[in-house]
């Protein structure tokens, strides 16, 4: 056997294992990432840094124009949780009465017993979200705290409904995880296993992570950056694609570099979920159906190709 006759398959363990389709999404060039045939579904390149202003600004635009029309605001919400103290300080500094809005955290850890993590848990989403955002804003602005919504053991069979009854969500935000996961809908959850029309309607509900999303959340800060595995827990809680497919307006951010550097998880999946097949198995492509502004930072966006002179 030579170097030009050495073929393999992707590792059983990996959810998404087309090879053609992951060989299409690796070559797709910086230049060619924001074409797509679906003309609601608007790719657009930013540069390194500026994916954060495009959110808040969107976060307290619409927040701040429900307030002044006297309606609800209602918002489905990832957890960068140092935006949150970006956006507090917004409406704190232009007396933006929040009162009216309506705010649900789209993900929450659970334990082997599908138990949620209670709100105040350190390392919870929830707890860093009410830290970081409700608990900052002028008590005299702040929406009231049942507003304030996290997935709960109590409610998470009625999570879906709790959003649908305000009318559905004004808008959702996400970003994909290293196997494609928008929120902890995880392409390899035996709870998430349907074809892609069934499993489009599906949902809030307890779910397995994957291996893979507890190997990414370790190296987050709140888990010390340091590939503690046991420290993330092995379930959690999530919204559903339905939930995703209801909202009002969607906004993917694809920006996610290892503290700042050029190394990302999410230069390959990003690919995948903008152009590759819409499976289940690459949860966020759902997008590709739908009206969706999705936002790629540079860094993301460039060609992949090999680094030679760089190690880990």
């Amino acid at each position: 056997m030579n170097a030009a006759s050495f073929r393999f398959s992707p590792s059983k363990s990996i959810p998404f294992r087309d090879a053609k389709a992951i060989a299409r999404a690796r070559a797709i060039r910086r230049k060619d990432l924001a074409k797509h045939k679906n003309p609601d579904f608007k790719i657009r390149i930013v540069p390194d840094g500026e994916m954060e202003s495009i959110w808040l600004a969107d976060m307290f635009w619409r927040i701040q124009t429900a307030a002044e029309e006297g309606r609800q605001c209602v918002l489905i919400l990832p957890n960068p949780a140092h935006t949150y103290r970006k956006l507090a300080h917004l409406i704190n500094t232009f007396r933006v009465d929040c009162r009216r809005l309506w705010t649900f955290n789209m993900d929450e850890y659970a334990n082997e017993h599908g138990e949620v993590a209670p709100y105040d848990w350190p390392l919870g989403f929830m707890c860093s979200f009410r830290k970081f955002f409700w608990g900052r804003i002028d008590p005299k602005l702040r929406p009231p705290e049942k507003q304030c919504v996290g997935p709960t053991t109590k409610n998470i069979k009625v999570y879906s409904r709790m959003i649908a009854d305000l009318g559905g969500a004004d808008a959702c935000y996400s970003g994909p995880g290293w196997t494609g996961h928008l929120a902890f809908i995880e392409p390899d959850a035996p709870e998430f296993d349907a074809p892609l029309g069934e499993w489009m309607k599906m949902e809030a509900r307890i779910v397995t992570l994957s291996p893979f999303t507890i190997a990414q959340n370790s190296l987050h800060g709140f888990f010390g950056m340091s590939g503690d595995l046991a420290a993330v827990p092995p379930k959690a809680a999530t919204i559903g694609p339905a939930d995703v497919v209801r909202a009002k307006y969607r906004m993917e951010q694809h920006g996610l570099l290892t503290a700042g550097t050029f190394v990302s998880w999410q230069r390959l999946v990003s690919r995948l979920v903008l152009h590759g097949p819409v499976t289940p198995r690459v949860p966020s492509s759902l997008h590709q159906l739908l009206k969706t502004d999705a936002y790629v930072a540079e860094s993301i966006a460039a060609d992949i190709a090999p680094l030679w002179d760089r190690g880990y």
